[in-house]
């Protein structure tokens, strides 16, 4: 026996009238509350409304449709967007992704997968929630609030997106351990990543630079070829001296010398 359904608080933006009335039928079956839009609300009316999840075609706003996408991603931290459009390519659909959207359906699409998945975004969104409950997060220079969805050095926030906060909480979260690229895929986007998919290499050099523009004392995130990457404050000059050290071996074991101390 599948477990009772919680209520939900969804709006629906859209203008397809078929789809929107399949939907609104089964919504009313699984006793959830609903708002049909027919074009895009002002983001902070979207907050007003208390909502879960909102389910959003971009062609109904027109033109500036992924601009409104990226603005309601980074209202709420537990607000799941779910897109819902009519042939998406894959390079929309990655494009809606990498804004923030927790996930994207394509029409023509059944109105029990729709609610499956807004059920699973709504579920991934509260457990997040949940972790968020204890204090700061200090690393180096950095403190990550939960409470804030925010990271700030010296008091002043780093005005991360949505997504650039989740991957920075991960690996602060998992401070000086190395997570590799598909976990982290998972944890932030929820999804087992595609071959071929360079999202968190995307995201990673974004966070590398807003951190490293801010607190240049400190090398933060940290690449390890092959794997992925660890989070951990250590002195840029330290770094530096690593590297030039590691360009000594290199040039050591090129002209075929024994370097002291290192076995060959």
């Amino acid at each position: 026996m599948s477990a009772p359904r919680t209520p939900l608080r969804v709006a629906v933006i859209d203008a397809d009238s078929g789809f929107i009335q399949v939907l609104s039928n089964r919504m009313d079956s699984v006793g959830w509350q609903y708002r049909i839009l027919a074009s895009g609300l002002p983001p902070e009316e979207l907050v007003a409304m208390k909502i879960n999840a909102v389910l959003l075609d971009p062609e109904v706003v027109g033109e500036g449709g992924w601009d409104y996408l990226e603005k309601i991603c980074g209202l709420l931290p537990d607000l799941g967007v779910i897109v819902c459009a009519n042939g998406g390519t894959v390079s929309q659909r990655v494009r809606g992704l990498r804004i923030g959207a927790d996930d994207w359906i394509n029409k023509p699409c059944h109105p029990e997968e729709v609610i499956a998945r807004i059920e699973a975004v709504v579920r991934r969104r509260r457990r997040h929630s949940n972790e968020q409950e204890s204090g700061p997060l200090v690393i180096g220079e950095i403190e990550i609030r939960s409470d804030q969805f925010q990271a700030f050095i010296s008091g002043q926030s780093l005005d991360l997106t949505r997504r650039e906060f989740e991957l920075l909480q991960l690996l602060g979260q998992n401070e000086g351990k190395v997570l590799d690229r598909e976990a982290i895929y998972q944890r932030v986007w929820g999804y087992a990543m595609a071959h071929g998919d360079r999202s968190v290499d995307v995201f990673i050099r974004k966070l590398r630079t807003k951190l490293e523009k801010r607190s240049p004392e400190y090398t933060y995130i940290h690449t390890h070829f092959g794997v992925g990457y660890r989070l951990a404050a250590e002195s840029s000059m330290s770094v530096a001296d690593a590297a030039v050290e590691v360009g000594s071996d290199r040039a050591t074991e090129d002209t075929g010398a024994e370097a002291p101390g290192v076995p060959v």
